[in-house]
């Protein structure tokens, strides 16, 4: 028996989804390798066929979590209705993709790669594979091009955003949020000329 058959692929796969989710609902270190695999609902001895220690899993589970981000940021980016304001889209495109289960995940294993050495070596190509492929997409999200400014305009957007969906907002949490993404499509405008700095906070 090998693990490149249809049925063996269809196992992974369930593994893999199994611990996309449950790092994104429970945490990572809450996902041991015995829950994952009762998520999926396989015995602890199909887990083991498939993946015998955690850094197989973690390794897989990276790469499975790196490709639905790409997919569904490619998907953001692809088609925007007739007439739509693109920076005004993109801003709001990303800030829901923050709260899909694969970037709440990938964003988990960035906390835990701080302190956890095989989760931050396992993690960084695939950090900076979508570093690179953000430039691209985020491009043709907000019609931007490759001058430095329009890359400051595409780092802002993006990590404000990243950092808002990971803030602790005790109170007023959306007033708040929707306060600062609005100062972020501003400030967006502005770096692609396409706004005056009085119209950053205008009154």
């Amino acid at each position: 028996m090998t693990k490149d058959t249809p049925k063996s692929q269809r196992t992974r796969g369930r593994i893999l989804d199994a611990a996309l989710r449950l790092f994104a609902e429970v945490g990572y270190h809450a996902a041991t390798n015995a829950e994952i695999a009762a998520a999926a609902g396989l015995t602890r001895g199909a887990m083991l066929y498939h993946f015998a220690t955690r850094e197989d899993l973690v390794a897989a589970a990276i790469e499975h979590i790196h490709d639905a981000r790409l997919r569904l940021f490619d998907e953001a980016a692809a088609n925007p209705d007739p007439g739509v304001d693109v920076t005004a889209h993109a801003i709001a495109s990303y800030w829901r993709l923050l709260g899909e289960p694969a970037f709440i995940a990938f964003a988990e294993l960035e906390a835990v790669a701080r302190t956890d050495a095989m989760v931050r070596e396992r993690l960084a190509p695939a950090q900076a594979a979508f570093d690179r492929a953000q430039v691209g997409l985020f491009s043709a999200l907000v019609q931007a091009g490759q001058a430095p400014r329009f890359q400051a305009s595409r780092d802002l957007a993006r990590f404000v955003l990243e950092g808002l969906a990971r803030a602790n907002l005790a109170y007023d949490r959306e007033a708040r949020a929707e306060a600062l993404i609005a100062v972020v499509d501003r400030a967006v405008r502005m770096l692609n000329r396409k706004g005056d700095i009085q119209d950053l906070w205008p009154d």
